[in-house]
């Protein structure tokens, strides 16, 4: 005798199985129909991935670090396996905000984000410039319990793709063979952000505008392995960043070039 087949949680038809369960080929054909539905629906979710995220967004994907090792062939079904959403937003507008609650990293298809603080007063601090391929709100997005103590505002007219962290945390019931790739990846984007976060620890507990600006624009030029580099910030940015007066800044910087230690136009700088 065939026993009686139900599942739990799901679709309406496997809920109702758990309900009332159903023996022999009943059931079989049931479960074969539930299924087929299933399969069309993935089916229709990953259509609308193809239209919502072209061949050169899903190049600029496979670029970020959170999709390493995904092949091409891959990425639209792992996209409505991470419940993706691309949303275009305007300059200055506001992304994130101080105390949202987020359950969504962002990955930025176009143009770019900051990512800073402000206090009672109005007065910024950037945190960092995010272009395209760069993630932000990994870190809250995988603390549901924290509120975001950042603000995320589009530097420039831009597009963003969010995807459901919970997605990428929680076992993954398909079982993809990407899953664990992903996982790892998370993990590296991390990693990385907190040595970023270290980096301007060192630059903004310096006590001098000198001293901050010598250490921000040394590690730049590791980071780019040349002595000529480019940097992501215009000057009101880089006070911002560094937490120094902007008319300190340009006092600093025009000292530092008349004494032959930089030469710079515009975000285009070289240590002599």
């Amino acid at each position: 005798m065939i026993p009686p087949v139900c599942f739990k949680g799901g679709s309406r038809i496997t809920r109702l199985l758990t309900r009332f369960p159903l023996h022999g080929n009943i059931a079989i054909l049931v479960l074969q129909v539930e299924r087929f539905r299933c399969i069309n629906n993935v089916k229709k979710e990953i259509e609308k991935m193809t239209e919502a995220f072209n061949d050169e967004t899903i190049g600029i994907l496979q670029r970020s670090v959170l999709f390493q090792g995904v092949s091409p062939h891959e990425m639209h079904e792992v996209l409505s396996c991470l419940g993706a959403r691309c949303v275009a937003f305007e300059k200055d507008e506001r992304i994130f905000r101080v105390g949202d609650g987020v359950d969504t990293l962002g990955v930025v298809l176009s143009g770019s984000v900051l990512v800073g603080s402000e206090d009672y007063w109005g007065n910024g601090n950037i945190i960092a410039r995010i272009g395209p391929g760069g993630l932000f709100a990994e870190a809250f997005a995988c603390l549901p319990d924290e509120a975001s103590t950042v603000n995320v505002v589009a530097a420039s007219a831009c597009r963003i793709a969010f995807l459901d962290v919970r997605r990428i945390t929680d076992t993954c019931v398909s079982s993809c063979a990407y899953h664990q790739r992903i996982i790892r990846n998370l993990l590296m984007v991390l990693a990385r952000k907190n040595l970023t976060l270290t980096r301007k620890v060192e630059h903004v507990t310096k006590r001098t505008t000198r001293e901050k600006v010598l250490a921000y624009l040394s590690s730049c030029s590791q980071q780019a392995g040349s002595s000529r580099f480019d940097i992501p910030f215009n000057r009101p940015q880089l006070a911002d960043y560094l937490a120094v007066e902007r008319s300190a800044l340009s006092s600093c910087l025009g000292k530092m070039q008349r004494e032959g230690l930089i030469s710079f136009k515009k975000n285009r700088f070289e240590l002599k």
